[in-house]
């Protein structure tokens, strides 16, 4: 409904904000990172949002930028996350950490949230897988030195391209990379013969 709000900032909170567009204050939840960098009461301030309207409510999510916003809205595509756990996780998380957690089935850094379980966390990857990569240069740079970027970096030429063809399959980075170093003598086989080792090794989960 609303793309976006922009006016003066007359009060702030740790989850919440309320910004004044020509003499109307709007309530706008936020996440606890927004709410350290958005600025001051008085700044005038512009915030990306998400409006969800429902039988009894209307609540404006608030982002400081469009890439947090699309992030939550990824999230609370997942079925039992709503929009309080959703910006409960991008509280502790920004959205490129959440890709990272999500691309290396990373459950113990989700479940951190506040109304993220284990179980949700496990959701959450299961059904965000192929909607979030790191093929970004950017992010690349930011997560070096991880396992799983590593992992990828030091891959030779055929098994870069068994890797491709495996997310081409719909398989994520992670467990195609991670099947792909599995496979015995992986550094000296062609990239045919990689491929069908490491399928087998994801059809046997």
């Amino acid at each position: 409904m609303f793309a976006f709000v922009e006016g003066i900032l007359d009060l702030l909170d740790s989850d919440m904000c309320v910004i004044d567009i020509g003499g109307l204050g709007i309530n706008v939840n936020i996440t606890a990172r927004c709410s350290s960098e958005i600025g001051s009461v008085g700044d005038h301030v512009k915030l990306y949002t998400y409006t969800q309207v429902a039988e009894d409510t209307f609540q404006l999510y608030g982002f400081s930028d469009r890439d947090e916003l699309d992030m939550f809205k990824k999230l609370i595509s997942v079925s039992g996350v709503g929009p309080k756990s959703a910006l409960s996780l991008l509280s502790v998380m920004d959205a490129d950490s959440v890709r990272y957690a999500v691309i290396s089935d990373d459950i113990k850094a989700l479940s951190k949230a506040k109304g993220i379980s284990a179980k949700t966390a496990g959701k959450i990857i299961i059904e965000l897988k192929g909607k979030v990569d790191l093929s970004d240069d950017s992010l690349a740079k930011k997560f070096a030195g991880t396992p799983m970027v590593t992992q990828k970096a030091d891959m030779g030429r055929e098994e870069s391209d068994a890797l491709a063809a495996l997310v081409s399959l719909g398989y994520s980075e992670s467990e195609s990379t991670k099947a792909i170093l599995a496979v015995d003598g992986h550094e000296t086989l062609d990239s045919g013969t990689l491929l069908s080792m490491a399928l087998k090794t994801l059809y046997g989960k």
